[in-house]
């Protein structure tokens, strides 16, 4: 027997399983470790595509950084400090310096999170800046081709320099995060947002358009109208970094935004990618833990890459504990259309950003047997058509022992492919 520990929340979950029965898809490199703050500088010297910080960046001048939010494990305490203080050695001083949450149609970030995301270093001498993407006062950009307006936060424009910051993994629709998305769903506003987001359907099919879904950029619409929004924008630099489980930074690409970007997401592909010679009828995955199960639709993510693995029929246990619930108090409403079908028609109706991630959930309810292990209410569990579990014990009970399955310790990071 092997031993297992699978994360859940800010704790894990310990699983025995039998190596002939289960193997476990980790794309965890050998070795790898977090990168110390020498490490991190030296990428900042050897910018991809671009000058460094130094060329960039004049005494007199002003720079906005752009930072993910609580949702998402980017290590931008070490980034964003030592990012601060070499703009303050080369001359920035810390007034001329803000911080921006990118929280696109999220909550907006706590105090006690700016702390956790930035250090009190950051926070104490930084100003920092909320982004509201309902907020009426917006930069307009121009149009998107149905006619949608472009608009962002204005303080996008408000100084002399934006560098954005993003880690980097799978995105169910938009093929990466990272990049462009700093901008674009980040400092968006909702109305724009939406319109970017509505394009990984297709109406007409009733399902997902053609080149979206995780892993792809070329052709796929989502990824290229955020890119165009950005490209509107034109950050003078870009900070793309990968975590670990513990959300230490172990790689990072910085440079020329769209080129260091797309460095970072062919890297992560090649490192993340895990062939499969067969599914198989048992998947046991875990979203890794916090903040990658802060509530269900970030944990949704991770049961997209599951589902890949998974003959159909087959049985998934997803283990999120989803801490903040649903991630949206209006989520619960699509579920009362009935089938993905009935659902899809509605979004063609009255298009929402989450709705989408329930249309993508309806789907899956549909193929496989979902049986959820979190804290949300057994109730809502079933709403959406999945099976409550208080505990991984509980869940595997309804699992045929003689079923070979896989096991995905950090199921978003990971995509299975035949």
């Amino acid at each position: 027997m092997s031993e297992i520990k699978l994360g859940y929340g800010h704790h894990s979950v310990r699983f025995l399983f039998e190596e002939e029965r289960y193997r476990v898809l980790d794309p965890s490199a050998a070795g790898e470790h977090p990168l110390s703050d020498f490490e991190i500088g030296a990428t900042f010297e050897t910018p991809i595509g671009s000058p460094s910080l130094e060329e960039i960046v004049s005494p007199g001048e002003s720079v906005l950084i752009v930072v993910s939010d609580a949702t998402r494990a980017t290590a931008s305490a070490q980034v964003v400090n030592l990012l601060v203080r070499r703009l303050i050695q080369n001359g920035i001083a810390p007034g001329d310096m803000a911080v921006i949450f990118a929280t696109g149609i999220h909550r907006p970030v706590t105090p006690k999170e700016k702390l956790e995301l930035l250090t009190p270093f950051i926070v104490q001498r930084i100003r920092t800046i909320d982004h509201d993407a309902h907020d009426p006062n917006t930069l307009g950009l121009g149009t998107m081709p149905d006619g949608t307006s472009i608009e962002v936060n204005p303080a996008l424009r408000d100084f002399s320099h934006v560098i954005i910051t993003g880690g980097i993994g799978f995105h169910y629709f938009a093929g990466y995060t990272g990049g462009r998305k700093s901008i674009c769903p980040g400092l968006a506003s909702a109305k724009t947002i939406e319109a970017t987001h509505m394009l990984a359907l297709d109406f007409e099919k009733g399902g997902r358009r053609s080149g979206v879904g995780s892993g792809l950029l070329d052709g796929n619409a989502v990824h290229e109208a955020c890119e165009r929004i950005a490209e509107m924008i034109n950050p003078s630099f870009n900070i793309s970094t990968v975590v670990d489980q513990q959300g230490r930074a172990v790689r990072i690409h910085a440079g020329q935004w769209r080129v260091s970007h797309r460095q970072a997401c062919d890297e992560y592909f090649n490192h993340h990618t895990i062939k499969l010679e067969a599914k198989r009828d048992v998947v046991l995955a875990s979203a890794g833990g916090f903040p990658w199960d802060i509530n269900l639709i970030q944990a949704h993510k991770s049961l997209e890459m599951a589902a890949q693995a998974c003959n159909e029929g087959g049985t998934i246990i997803l283990l999120a504990q989803c801490r903040e619930g649903l991630g949206r108090s209006d989520f619960l409403k699509w579920f009362a259309a009935g089938d993905s079908g009935a659902l899809a028609s509605l979004l063609r109706e009255s298009y929402e950003v989450n709705g989408q991630t329930a249309w993508s959930l309806r789907t899956k309810v549909e193929k496989y047997r979902i049986h959820l292990v979190s804290e949300l209410a057994d109730d809502d569990v079933r709403r959406m058509g999945m099976i409550p579990a208080s505990t991984l014990d509980d869940a595997l009970k309804d699992v045929d022992r003689a079923s070979a399955g896989y096991i995905l310790p950090r199921a978003s990071t990971v995509l299975p492919v035949m």
